[in-house]
């Protein structure tokens, strides 16, 4: 552990590396001198494709262009940089593909006498699989299916989020940048502060604020940069864009973000409490906090995320302008699937499934709308899955057709019901994939899984 310090600054430059920031509020910034700069780079919210395809969730472009000014500032004022979930999924492609980039611009900027740690967070299916048997992994909720062991098989390979005891065995390696796998997102800014004495659970409240950099501001956004100052019995949120402030309540309400309760927060070996928490305003736009508790679990669980490969999908996107045909468009929608089934009576109905979202009337809400007074004109979304992706683009080319010459009741044109804003109108999107590792594997501690690999980046 590091010399005691009595306050510790950590720079946020954005709240998802490659969302970009202005460089003017990152400059802002590093006149704060940060002790390190620290930035989350993924997350499951798009869902499981980027981790069963093997794809990163922002552009190469995007990822360089926040990372050159991130690690060119980084290595000018001699602090660590780390980066959590590499590449958005913190699988071992995700990592190599944000090593490359970062190897590119040190060469680019001749940059040496660097040492780079790498936190892999890639669990073996065998150790899974031995783990199941025992009966120490279990869903993480209800809606998670039971992982069998052609599931298990099927599945492209598995992650774990890490917590903060691998990243400060790189810290006490002196490493300069430290590039981490899938990790439980506020562990690097807590691994940072926890390994400089400062209380566990300040670090990690600190930490589920700044791994969302300024979203907890007015007004919120993940796009710019916040600097957290911990104390020795608080922290501090604090704004580095003059157009931005901290509240007690934006400030509380993020505390409140992706939680499925509002002040409990479990993590890799510990539960977070923050019932009794207070939050200050400072009258310069920051925000102090006080009050934080944290607990460390009977037995250490880290959470498993995986993903398999199900269907294909092809899709069309079309509008909706005439009012008969709005007014009974879901009636319309089920005599198109009857129709299209019956035109491929030889398929097996389970090798496909159609589905319409109709913008403009429950699109985003579905059956739990509650104001089901259509608009005037109604955007459309067909969506085929299907086993093979020649099965899905031929449904969805039925469907389509179907429904733009649907001769439905009362009808006073032939000229087509729908309205297409590309052409060719259908989109073959290829592999879908689902979540089939969701799971809490119970570990004997938190380095037990992540192992670290160090490069020498040397004249």
């Amino acid at each position: 552990m590091a010399k005691a310090k009595e306050e510790l600054k950590i720079l946020a430059p954005c709240g998802m590396l490659g969302y970009g920031f202005p460089k003017s509020s990152f400059m802002k910034g590093m006149e704060h001198r940060p002790d390190a700069i620290v930035v989350d780079a993924g997350s499951t919210d798009a869902g499981p494709h980027k981790l069963g395809a093997g794809t990163a969730i922002v552009s190469k472009q995007a990822c360089k262009k926040d990372l050159e000014l991130i690690v060119t500032a980084g290595v000018a004022a001699g602090i660590p940089v780390i980066i959590g979930s590499a590449g958005g999924s913190g699988a071992k492609v995700h990592v190599e593909w944000t090593r490359s980039i970062i190897m590119e611009i040190l060469q680019e900027h001749q940059i040496r006498n660097l040492k780079i740690a790498i936190i892999w967070a890639d669990i073996p299916l065998e150790v899974v699989e031995a783990k199941l048997a025992e009966g120490k992994c279990e869903p993480l909720g209800l809606a998670v299916k039971p992982l069998t062991k052609d599931r298990l098989r099927a599945t492209n390979g598995i992650v774990a989020q890490m917590g903060h005891e691998p990243i400060m065995k790189a810290l006490e390696a002196e490493a300069d940048i430290i590039l981490c796998g899938r990790a439980y997102d506020p562990s690097p800014f807590a691994a940072f502060a926890i390994y400089h004495g400062f209380d566990a659970a300040l670090a990690y409240h600190l930490g589920k604020i700044l791994e969302c950099s300024a979203l907890c501001a007015e007004p919120g956004t993940t796009k710019d940069s916040m600097l957290g100052i911990l104390r020795r019995d608080s922290f501090i949120v604090k704004p580095l864009n003059e157009q931005r402030r901290c509240t007690a309540v934006s400030v509380a309400a993020h505390t409140f973000y992706e939680k499925d309760h509002p002040y409990i927060l479990h993590g890799p070996g510990m539960v977070l409490n923050l019932e009794n928490c207070v939050f200050t305003e400072r009258g310069d736009g920051s925000v102090e906090v006080r009050g934080s508790r944290i607990e460390a679990t009977p037995v250490y669980k880290i959470k498993l995320e995986g993903a398999m490969k199900v269907a294909y999908r092809t899709f069309v996107v079309a509008g909706v302008r005439d009012p008969l045909l709005i007014a009974r468009i879901e009636e319309v929608e089920e005599l198109v699937k009857q129709q299209v089934a019956e035109y491929y009576s030889e398929v097996p109905p389970e090798d496909y499934r159609i589905h319409f979202i109709n913008y403009g009337l429950n699109g985003v809400l579905g059956e739990l709308e509650p104001h089901r007074e259509p608009a005037h004109e109604l955007g459309i979304v067909f969506e085929v899955v299907a086993k093979t992706q020649e099965l899905a683009n031929a449904v969805c080319s039925s469907v389509r057709s179907t429904f733009l010459h649907y001769g439905y009741e009362g009808r006073k044109s032939t000229a087509g019901n729908l309205a297409f804003p590309f052409a060719p109108s259908d989109v073959p999107f290829g592999p879908v994939y689902e979540f089939s590792v969701y799971h809490l594997m119970e570990v004997a501690d938190g380095l037990e899984m992540f192992p670290i690999e160090y490069i020498e980046v040397r004249p």
